[in-house]
């Protein structure tokens, strides 16, 4: 019997993403071509808030062959240029060409996680076309860098096959050119939605983009106010593993594991650090480097266990805050009423979060029925709507009946979550694990803006209610008053023309107001507005009026 012959290999990152394209979302190349916009417009939007720009971003997707009679799939270039910081000529090969290679391995909010997004558009347009990637940019406006590309695959290392510098005029930025293969006719209808979605997100960016038939489609800012920048932070200690701490504890330059600590985790000072080491029996004192595998795996068990570490910040997290997302949700829905809920921060496994959620009702834009729209850390997500956290909680978690909300009503729910470490489920970033402490935030918010629209409902009803009744006043007050006199045998019918007039008035009124508040912004709380507060103590106190002449 001959035994087979095993042998050992390794592959590098880009050969294993080459091989399993389909982990981060370039799956076929209707997927593909959506994927590879939305990764490179992520990058030009983070390049320009790193640096508080007011972003202009410009897409453009062209066949690769305009006149060609080819049909889907088949080869497009996309375009994708922002007004950011620009890239440093002496990184930006392996910037975009190596994958795990970036400037997001920090622990702070950031739209990438991986550094690999825009490495993956890359690689997916060379196993598909073959065509170098070109790559244009400045960092101060005087010097433009051009660089024609490929992936070297097994090595993940760029290939640089040119590289140019030309007087610049001025204006720092980066654009990326990415030949692939695409399905814009199946992709269409996502890259329209991404779009849009992201104008509603990131109010402050001025977006245009135009598809492969040379349409145009102009997304511009609804407000200057840009969300403040994150701050990179230290890890919590309860997002602390095994292998993390033994990293710390090699490369430590402190002496004692109290001073470690304090240098090293989020929220710890000397006496939290002492008291922790007390409770895990372990000397403050003593050396970080003598600790062996079992303290350390003891170490670390304790710490998952102490109650008493202060709970992460908000400084590195960015959240839109409720001026920006309500400006946001009013340019691209116009809703007729808008309601914002926003969470304090919270923390899953030492990782914080904020959620941010927002109802729209009614208006110009929304069709009936419901309508989710999810973000995480300004992202869009279009796909696996069903697996997400936010439409478990939509679907599962909350009772619709209780908010006595028209089943065809049409209303949009925007979740939005920020985090150090958002929860995908995949490296495709398109929907968000059920954990514990999101789902418990998510309800929250949900439930406070159905709240308020349940208020928004019964207030809107109750003012219809009145005017029908006042309109049937109107309709038969003659007819009583003429009646009244016959009856009391009079000369004249009682006064009720002033009532009618005042009646009138009143609708005059009502008509007005309900005009104006439709070219105003839409109404965010459930409190009423004291015009409107006013009008409808008069027009309740002309129907009591009413109801006692007819008596």
């Amino acid at each position: 019997m001959v035994s087979a012959q095993v042998t050992f290999s390794e592959i590098s990152p880009s050969e294993f993403f080459y091989r399993n394209r389909d982990l981060a979302g370039f799956s076929n190349p209707a997927r593909a071509l959506y994927m590879a916009a939305r990764e490179l417009v992520e990058n030009s939007l983070d390049a320009c808030e790193t640096a508080g720009i007011l972003p202009e971003v410009h897409v453009r997707i062209t066949p690769l062959d305009p006149k060609g009679e080819s049909a889907d799939p088949r080869a497009y270039v996309l375009r994708v240029q922002d007004n950011g910081l620009g890239i440093d000529p002496k990184h930006a090969p392996n910037a975009f060409a190596r994958v795990f290679y970036g400037s997001k391995f920090k622990l702070r909010q950031a739209r990438g996680m991986f550094g690999m997004g825009g490495t993956m558009a890359i690689l997916y347009g060379q196993i598909t076309t073959n065509k170098p990637v070109k790559i244009t940019t400045s960092v101060d406006g005087k010097k433009l860098h051009s660089f024609s590309m490929l992936i070297d695959i097994q090595e993940n290392k760029p290939i640089i096959l040119s590289h140019e510098t030309v007087e610049g005029d001025g204006s720092t930025g980066t654009s990326v050119e990415v030949t692939l293969q695409g399905d814009f006719l199946r992709a269409s209808q996502k890259i329209a939605d991404y779009f849009r979605q992201t104008a509603l997100v990131n109010p402050f960016a001025n977006i245009t983009y135009i598809d492969p038939q040379g349409k145009p489609f102009f997304y511009f800012r609804g407000t200057e106010a840009m969300p403040s920048p994150p701050q990179e932070t230290k890890p919590h200690p309860h997002g602390i593993d095994v292998e993390a701490m033994r990293r710390l504890l090699r490369q430590a330059n402190e002496k004692t594991l109290q001073k470690l600590l304090v240098a090293n985790f989020h929220r710890v000072g000397e006496r939290t650090a002492q008291k922790f080491l007390e409770f895990a029996r372990l000397d403050p004192q003593r050396d970080p480097k003598s600790l062996d595998n079992e303290e350390v795996v003891k170490l670390v068990g304790a710490i998952h266990k102490f109650d008493e570490f202060l709970a992460p910040d908000a400084s590195c997290l960015s959240p839109l805050g409720e001026e920006i997302l309500k400006a946001g949700v009013q340019k691209e829905l116009q809703p007729e009423f808008l309601a914002i809920e926003l969470r304090p921060p919270s923390a899953y496994s030492g990782f914080p979060f904020v959620i941010e959620v927002a109802l729209a009702y009614g208006g110009k834009v929304l069709q009936e029925g419901k309508k989710l729209f999810r973000f995480a850390n300004r992202i869009p997500l279009l796909y696996d709507e069903a697996n997400d956290v936010a439409w478990k909680v939509l679907n599962e978690e909350i009772d619709w009946k209780n908010y006595k909300i028209p089943e065809h009503a049409p209303i949009a729910i925007i979740t939005h979550v920020c985090s150090t470490k958002v929860p995908y489920k995949t490296v495709g970033k398109e929907y968000l694990a059920d954990r514990p402490e999101l789902e418990r935030e998510l309800k929250n918010a949900v439930r406070e803006v159905l709240r308020q629209l349940k208020g928004h409902l019964s207030r809107k009803g109750s003012m219809e209610m009145v005017k029908r009744k006042l309109n049937i006043y109107g309709k038969y007050l003659p007819l009583i008053a003429r009646f009244s006199q016959e009856l009391a045998q009079a000369k004249r019918p009682p006064r009720y023309r002033t009532l009618i007039g005042e009646q009138q008035t009143s609708e005059q009124a009502a008509e007005t107001a309900e005009k104006a508040a439709k070219l105003e912004q839409p109404e965010v709380e459930t409190i009423v507005p004291s015009e409107k507060k006013q009008e409808s103590e008069e027009i309740e106190e002309k129907q009591s009026t009413l109801e006692e002449f007819a008596s």
